[in-house]
């Protein structure tokens, strides 16, 4: 695997192992010296174009807990504000020694642009391309939803898949690249995906997407459901009215607290609460929703570090053998202080 592009072509044996991979970074997280030297004298280079505070600090923190040397560029103050182009900024990258340059960019396909010219000779991560796809998001997202449905049944998480698990994704599918990654990964790792939104926030086509569509959140949630994700509404993508008011918006799709008591009156009790954030807070999510014990938005962001440690790891230790066998690994397993949960 030279890129992380895309979940839609991403095989089920790639995605496990990244998973099992992150299972064992997260060791790192829980010793009193949160740094493995695996990735010492590399460079990795934060390419953002779009504003962006979790996923660039969550790569940075990543990136240095693997020992590699980190460069954030941002496009704002720039040369890009001047005018220059992604390729002569990704010749300068390389010029400098990049080795993986994580990219975010407001056009969709742009990260693939970047892995597919002979502009930069560097591991690609699309950290989020236009409306298209968000990969590390989905995969840390399935990293949460995978130790909890395998401390359901009472098994470790490393090698599962999710088979059997029903995950509603609601809110703003047409502008949420969370949505396209989510459903594509969690298809191929076994679970059965619902999109529950109004008609005008669904992008055109999504009856051929592996997955159901439903109109109305309270049949859903009556449906069973294992984990519910809140997409944030984007408002900033919006240059037309997608719904009447934020008011209606928020009574008929959004996660409120008479729904978050439904789970309780259904007998959903093991059913979590998920968001990507930031959460626009009573709108698609409430506090009381958000601050649950069932909401699962610190674990996201704490697994997030994980999760792209074992991409950063994968792309750039050139070590093909399986994970649990690499030196780095072992040893961050055999330093853990805590069991992982």
């Amino acid at each position: 695997m030279k890129h992380l592009l895309s979940t839609e072509n991403l095989s089920l044996d790639n995605a496990i192992r990244i998973l099992d991979t992150a299972e064992e970074m997260a060791a790192v997280g829980d010793r009193e010296v949160k740094k493995l030297p695996a990735l010492r004298g590399r460079t990795v280079v934060n390419l953002f174009f779009e504003d962006s505070t979790r996923t660039r600090i969550s790569f940075e923190a990543a990136a240095k807990r693997l020992s590699a040397d980190v460069i954030n560029f941002a496009a704002k103050g720039s040369s890009v504000s001047k005018g220059e182009s992604l390729k002569d900024t990704a010749q300068t990258l390389s010029a400098m020694g990049a080795d993986a340059v994580v990219i975010r960019h407001w056009a969709s396909g742009a990260p693939h642009r970047l892995a597919a010219t002979d502009w930069i000779d560097a591991a690609v991560i699309n950290a989020g391309d236009g409306t298209h796809e968000h990969p590390t998001q989905a995969l840390l997202d399935a990293f949460t939803m995978r130790r909890h449905w395998a401390r359901l049944a009472g098994t470790g998480s490393e090698g599962a898949d999710l088979k059997g698990m029903r995950v509603a994704i609601a809110g703003d599918v047409l502008h949420s690249r969370v949505a396209r990654s989510n459903v594509w990964l969690l298809r191929t790792l076994g679970a059965e995906v619902t999109l529950v939104a109004p008609p005008t926030l669904l992008p055109i086509g999504v009856e051929k997407w592996p997955c159901k569509v439903s109109y109305d959140m309270d049949d859903t949630l009556e449906q069973g459901v294992d984990a519910v994700m809140m997409l944030r509404v984007q408002g900033e993508r919006m240059n037309a009215s997608f719904f009447p008011s934020t008011r209606e918006y928020s009574r008929r799709w959004g996660f409120d607290d008479n729904r978050l008591k439904a789970l309780d009156t259904l007998g959903m009790k093991d059913t979590i609460i998920m968001h990507p954030g930031p959460m626009n807070r009573g709108l698609e999510i409430s506090a009381a929703a958000a601050d649950s014990p069932r909401s699962t938005v610190l674990a996201q962001v704490r697994n997030g570090v994980s999760v792209r440690m074992a991409a950063l790891y994968l792309l750039l230790s050139g070590d093909t053998r399986e994970p649990a066998a690499t030196p780095a690994l072992a040893y961050a397993g055999t330093h853990s202080t805590k069991e992982s949960n």
